[in-house]
């Protein structure tokens, strides 16, 4: 243990924590992800952020949040100047935001493999698969209940996959296992299958306390009181209300300093007023009461400002995803975030309500995908696997989402423009009228000039015919079983595999089977 916890100590003189990729995970020819070059865009200007910022403080003061079942929340709120009657919680205007001010505007969250260490904040982008879907999918086994199986496939997926930078969280549920318990092995997975950052369990405080448990046995609880290694996902009951299990999570998680990620749910028309101005608020509102309570609990933990909202068919209620509404309001929440001064959790990725990986779900995907990572947010959830509204994940879509996360990350790189890159020598061994591919310059470059998809390429019509016509998903098909083949896990001393398994055989056994 000791071992470990000075491997994850080092410092790594030269090494710019940007959200990169791992050098272990990442292909010879595949480019390395620095950092945003492109600046985030500015949908709204200065006097329309206010003036949500205004409708964010009156909601909080007007109308207020509802801490349910928490009197330690309700009496750290009171005690900090805010208006407490029964659950509802009043700021008066500026408050709030006051209270969040001790949030750090950028940090580091910790891999086991300090390879894989990323930063949040300033201009950095973590991509991580998607998160809480029940059911999976692939071409021959059809839509079915995930299994811890399946679980452990996509940790391994996500770690194996040079595009993603988080292990995730809650991936797709082990249906397999009781609802009690099933923290314990993702857990366990995410710790042993991967190197990368990780969510642990929020489903209940005691939950929360294993995962923060779990993960000192291999960061050492001294490490951990002074770096995040982990976050939580705290989904707020919009609209306006924390239930205890989300305020005692999140309560868990910020006395350890680990990192949460306060993220409210809108759905424009349910949980929140139709319009993308009324949703940017709410969202507002909701979130910094969250952040506050963090930062009540122990001043300095960091945070992430996170949404998740969507707009809705109105004639049929069902949800709509990568709508121009939804992404308007992915760009401004970017925008109220930087000004709050955390970092941002997308409310975007690569999210769709098509029931297959079809033309609808890329095109749902791409849509939010580009307003996701145009907003400058620093993090982006459900960036690969995401279906039928989040209800499932996708064997075949989760591989077809990562080419796209690479081709995104790459534009967002940039492209140079020193000597080497204008290729003046190429021009030199050639003439008028000749072909550049057998230049010098062309051979410097040619492994790593244009990104190349992992997916294999259909190629011309005749060929593609004559290797059975496979459609992309039917390639994806072919690549995501190829890396679950070549997946390596990763080595860990042994005595700390040792003491994980046996934490979670004594907690399985201290408790009976739920399943509801």
């Amino acid at each position: 243990m000791e071992n470990l916890d000075a491997n994850v100590n080092q410092t790594q003189n030269g090494r710019a924590r940007r959200g990169r990729l791992s050098r272990h995970n990442t292909p010879n020819d595949a480019p390395v992800f620095e950092g945003r070059k492109i600046p985030a865009y500015e949908l709204l200007d200065a006097p329309s952020l206010a003036r949500i910022e205004d409708q964010a403080d009156w909601i909080l003061s007007e109308i207020g949040i509802e801490f349910r079942g928490d009197d330690i929340a309700l009496d750290l709120f009171a005690a900090a100047g805010a208006t407490v009657d029964g659950a509802r919680v009043r700021f008066v205007p500026g408050l709030a935001r006051e209270l969040c001010a001790t949030a750090p505007t950028q940090f580091d969250l910790h891999g086991r493999d300090p390879g894989n260490t990323v930063t949040l904040g300033g201009d950095n982008v973590v991509l991580m698969p998607g998160y809480g879907s029940p059911f999976v999918t692939d071409l021959q086994a059809g839509r079915r209940y995930a299994t811890l199986k399946d679980f452990r496939n996509f940790v391994k997926l996500s770690y194996a996959s040079p595009w993603l930078q988080h292990s995730g969280g809650t991936i797709v549920e082990p249906t397999d296992v009781p609802v009690n318990k099933r923290h314990l092995d993702m857990m366990l997975a995410h710790l042993t299958l991967s190197t990368k950052p990780f969510m642990g369990g929020v489903t209940s405080p005691e939950r929360a306390q294993d995962s923060i448990e779990m993960a000192r046995l291999v960061f050492g609880r001294d490490f951990m009181d002074r770096h995040a290694v982990m976050q939580a996902n705290i989904n707020v009951n919009s609209p306006l209300i924390y239930d205890h299990t989300m305020s005692g999570a999140l309560r868990v998680y910020a006395a350890a300093n680990q990192c949460v990620c306060v993220s409210p749910a809108i759905f424009a028309g349910a949980m929140g007023p139709l319009s993308p101005a009324a949703v940017a608020a709410q969202t507002l509102a909701e979130a910094m009461a969250g952040i506050a309570l963090v930062q009540l609990v122990r001043p300095g933990c960091p945070v992430v400002f996170g949404s998740f909202h969507s707009t809705m068919n109105l004639k049929s209620g069902a949800l709509t995803f990568g709508s121009p509404e939804a992404n308007m309001t992915t760009m401004a929440l970017s925008q109220l975030g930087r000004r709050l001064g955390v970092p941002t959790r997308s409310g975007g990725g690569q999210i769709t309500a098509a029931n297959a990986p079809d033309g609808q779900a890329m095109q749902d995907s791409t849509g939010a995908m580009w307003a996701t990572l145009l907003s400058g947010a620093h993090q982006v959830w459900h960036a690969a696997g995401w279906l039928e509204g989040g209800l499932v994940m996708s064997y075949e879509k989760f591989v077809m989402d990562l080419d796209h996360c690479g081709a995104m990350l790459k534009m967002l790189n940039g492209f140079r423009t020193d000597d080497e890159a204008f290729g003046r020598d190429a021009y030199l061994e050639t003439g008028p009228g000749e072909n550049f591919l057998s230049t010098s310059h062309t051979l410097r470059h040619y492994a790593s000039a244009n990104f190349a998809p992992a997916t294999p390429e259909a190629g011309p019509y005749e060929m593609w015919v004559e290797n059975g016509a496979l459609t992309a998903d039917q390639r994806a098909a072919i690549r995501w079983r190829q890396m679950l083949s070549e997946y390596q896990q990763p080595e860990m001393p042994n005595d700390i595999g040792t003491a994980l398994s046996e934490f979670v055989a004594e907690r399985k056994a201290s408790m009976p089977d739920e399943w509801y």
